[in-house]
Formats: structure tokens, C-alpha cells, sequence
């Protein structure tokens, strides 16, 4: 998908106006209630309301954007930046000065340092790594015991980023604390940004010391692949290496906060976000058998009776085109916010200087006036001839401009590998105690999907 810029809004001469301020909320907590309780409904039911929607989160005033178009707007207008809810929640584990939080020039020199990793014609370097960890995968699952997606989703993404972006053994002993450590995170920072009660985070009770010891965990975590790097002196050309030797705009090396930040970056945002993809995509597998039907079609096409390599990635289109319509109806990234520096408008309506802007990538993605059968899973929506038809920034599930994920590429060709082999070797059915229940964190993911891999 392209992205091209979006011109504000022409002013005239009527003054813009206040947008409609939401129903149903209530003294003190205002709307967080209704986002902490059923956030998907009530972020869907505002559009219903309008193209911007005032809510409130406590004592704050927080906007509501429903169109596409606007959220492109957010997106590429220099009059909002990163920042609110979301991101205040998630600073204390991402720190302020990692490439997910900053703003400004901080924020471009990170993208500069980083990028080189994902370019295109990096990727093929990593085609081993992924591969490898693809098919250990399917041998774990061999043994036909019952599968936890969680922890298998968690697992092979924290293994992929850490294996490709910083060589080393640094995870095989640590996979398990990172993978429990981000379950418990990710949750309570939800609760953290809709129900904003600084104070009462603090108190010594078991959900607040469960979420500290997660979050300390998971630093002293970075600490030691940081301190392992530099005690064995190597230098492999990985991203680890390079925000090692990073400079700042003085030509300085960057302090060990700015490092430190950057590799809860590279390891938490991403792992999250694909291991709740990979999550999804088993159980849509489970609930869509003739979806594994065409997977191994296609696979065989392409690939015949050999195994599946990351050069193969590029030609199993309904396969990438499984993943995209997995992460439409179930984005890991379903909410995001944005912060005015000044005041401005937005579909016609006033946004005053240091406003936060919220908005629901899962709202916007099932829009029934952007997707016909908008709750149908349709791999074939994505088809060249059919994606034409669907509205810019309805579906962006990497960001726009200069926020986008600079990892889509590394993500898209993982996940559709990691499709491609499970799909070819197992056909998938519910275990006991399974829950495909949506659960609500930062991101989303199945609440406790348990799946048995079936060989045949």
C-alpha cells in the first residue's frame, strides 16, 4: 500500500465546532469504565456518533476518530504526535527514549540507525534463521500434545527477533521469562491507560507487585544481553551492533539509557504484536480447514515436495494474503493514540493544543461502509483486482508514514513462512479448555487458545 500525503482540511469562514461528546459514561471514571469492560463494542459503535467523538477518561477529554481518512490525517500531519494514553502506559516499560515513544529529531536519528537492518535487500540474510525456527516449531508440535498458542506465539516471534536482529544465544535460556514477563505487562499497562488511577498503581497489593516484578524482570533481562555483547567482544552485523557504536548528532557515542531503550524496543513491540498474530493465525486455521486446503495447495505449486524456504515466501500469495485478512479481523494493534502540538481541526471539528486523539485500528478494519462482509473471513479480499476497492487507510496494518513499523517486511515475510509449514504439515482442531474468546490487553490476542496439531 502507498501512502500519500494528506491535506488538512481548507479553513472557511464558519468556526469549527465541538464534536459530539459520547454517551454512556459515568461521574469520575467517565468512559473508561465502558473501554475497560467492552472496548471493542463501544470503540465500534462510535462511529455511529460521528467521524470524531469526545470521550472521557477520568478528568481527561480524549477525542474519538472512527474514518479512515482522518486516521490518515493523524498519521502524516505534523499538528499530532506520538503520545497519550497508550504511549504514557507505556513508557514505564519502553522507556522515553526508544524509536516506539520519541518524537522529533531523536526519533528520526533512531529510524536512520535502525532501518538498514529491514531493508529488503537485508531480509534474505535472515531467510535462514526464520526457517529454522519455523520447522522447530512443527517438531515440538509432533509429539501431539496440546498445543498453548500463547506460549508457542510468544516463543518462536521472541526467538525470530532476537536470533536475526541480535545474533547470539542470548534468548534460549531466557525465552520463557520474556514470554511470561510481556503476559503480565501488556495487561495491566491496558488497565493503566483507561482507567488512569496513578496513585492507587502504587499500592503494595498482589496485582501491582505482580505487574513491578514483570516489569523488573523483563530490564534486567535487557541488562544481560546488553553486558553479555560487550563481554565477548564480538561484533556481528546485527542491530545490536549498530546501536552499540550509534553516535548522536555530536558524533558522541548514545548513552546506555538511549541502548538500553532501544533493545526493549526491538524485543517487546515486535515480539508482542507477531506472537499475537501467530496466535491468531492458529486459530483461524483451527476455525478455517478449508483455508489449511488451499494453504497446502499452494505450497505444493510452489514448493513441490521440498521444504519450505524463505525464497519461496514471495510467490505464496493467498498464503501472505491469509495473513493479512488474519490481522484485519484481528489486529494485535487495536488501539493507538496521538497527541495535538497545536490547535487544529479535524473532519471539520475543533482539536485544541495538547489534546489526545484516540483511535481503533479494530474498529476501523471491520467498518461495514469500508468492507463488504466485513465479519466474513475472506482471504480473496486481497486479491489485486478486489483490494482496489478498499478505502485508504482502512486497512494499514504496519502504520503510515514516518511511524510505520519499519519491521512489515521482516513481520509479513516471518508470518507467512511460519503459515506456509505449519499449515503443510498439521490440520488443527480445538483442545479441551480452549477459549478463542478475544482477550484485551495493549494488544489483542485469543484469551486461552489451546489447539491439538493433527499430522495429515
Amino acid at each position: 500500500m502507498t501512502v500519500e500525503s494528506v491535506k488538512p482540511e481548507s479553513s472557511g469562514a464558519t468556526a469549527p465546532q465541538e464534536p459530539p461528546l459520547a454517551g454512556g459514561g459515568v461521574p469520575l471514571l467517565g468512559h473508561g469504565w465502558r473501554l475497560a469492560r467492552g472496548p471493542l463494542a463501544f470503540l465500534e459503535q462510535l462511529r455511529d456518533h460521528g467521524d470524531v467523538v469526545r470521550l472521557r477518561l477520568g478528568p481527561k477529554t480524549v477525542y474519538a476518530v472512527t474514518a479512515p481518512e482522518l486516521t490518515g490525517e493523524l498519521a502524516l500531519s505534523p499538528d499530532y504526535i506520538i503520545s497519550g494514553p497508550l504511549w504514557e502506559s507505556l513508557e514505564s516499560l519502553l522507556g522515553k527514549e526508544g524509536v516506539a515513544t520519541a518524537n522529533g529529531p531523536l526519533h528520526r536519528r533512531q529510524r536512520r540507525t535502525i532501518q538498514p537492518a529491514f531493508r529488503l535487500d537485508a531480509l534474505p540474510a535472515y531467510g535462514p534463521v526464520m526457517e529454522e525456527e519455523a520447522y522447530a516449531l512443527v517438531e515440538r508440535w509432533s509429539r501431539g500434545e496440546v498445543l498453548d498458542a500463547t506460549a508457542e506465539g510468544f516463543r518462536v516471534s521472541v526467538r525470530i527477533s532476537a536470533r536475526c536482529l541480535m545474533r547470539g544465544t542470548y534468548m534460549d535460556s531466557r525465552s520463557e521469562r520474556i514470554t511470561s514477563a510481556l503476559a503480565t505487562l501488556f495487561a495491566g499497562m491496558y488497565q493503566r491507560m483507561v482507567l488512569p488511577l496513578g496513585p492507587l498503581y502504587r499500592l503494595p497489593i498482589p496485582a501491582n507487585r505482580e505487574f513491578n516484578r514483570a516489569l523488573a524482570d523483563l530490564h534486567r533481562l535487557v541488562d544481560e544481553i546488553i553486558a553479555e555483547r560487550r563481554a565477548s567482544g564480538q561484533k556481528p552485523d546485527d542491530l545490536l551492533t549498530a546501536l552499540l557504536e550509534a553516535e548522536d548528532e555530536n558524533g558522541d557515542p548514545i548513552g546506555e539509557q538511549e541502548i538500553h531503550d532501544q533493545v526493549v524496543a526491538i524485543l517487546t513491540p515486535g515480539s508482542e504484536t507477531a506472537g499475537s498474530v501467530v496466535m491468531s493465525l492458529l486459530h483461524v486455521l483451527t476455525e478455517h480447514p478449508d483455508q489449511v486446503d488451499k494453504i497446502r495447495a499452494e505450497v505444493k505449486k510452489v514448493v513441490g515436495d521440498r521444504r519450505v524456504a524463505f525464497d519461496d515466501v514471495r510467490k505464496l500469495r493467498h498464503t501472505a494474503n491469509v495473513v493479512v485478512e488474519t490481522m484485519r479481523l484481528y489486529p494485535a494493534v487495536w488501539i493507538l493514540t496521538r497527541r495535538a502540538v497545536t490547535d487544529t481541526r479535524l473532519g471539520g471539528y475543533r482539536i485544541p493544543a495538547g489534546a489526545d486523539i484516540v483511535y481503533s485500528p479494530y474498529a476501523i478494519q471491520r467498518d461495514p461502509r469500508s468492507f463488504a462482509r466485513n465479519e466474513e473471513f475472506d482471504p480473496d479480499r486481497w486479491l489485486p483486482g478486489h483490494s482496489a476497492a478498499v478505502p485508504k487507510y482502512a486497512m494499514s496494518p504496519f502504520g503510515v508514514g514516518n511511524r510505520k513499523c519499519p519491521s512489515d517486511h521482516f513481520s509479513m515475510a516471518a508470518l507467512t513462512l511460519i503459515t506456509a509449514v505449519a499449515a503443510s504439515a498439521f490440520r488443527f482442531e480445538p483442545a479441551p479448555g480452549s477459549d478463542h474468546r478475544t482477550h484485551i490487553g495493549i494488544t489483542l490476542r485469543p484469551r486461552r487458545l489451546r489447539v491439538r496439531a493433527l499430522p495429515g
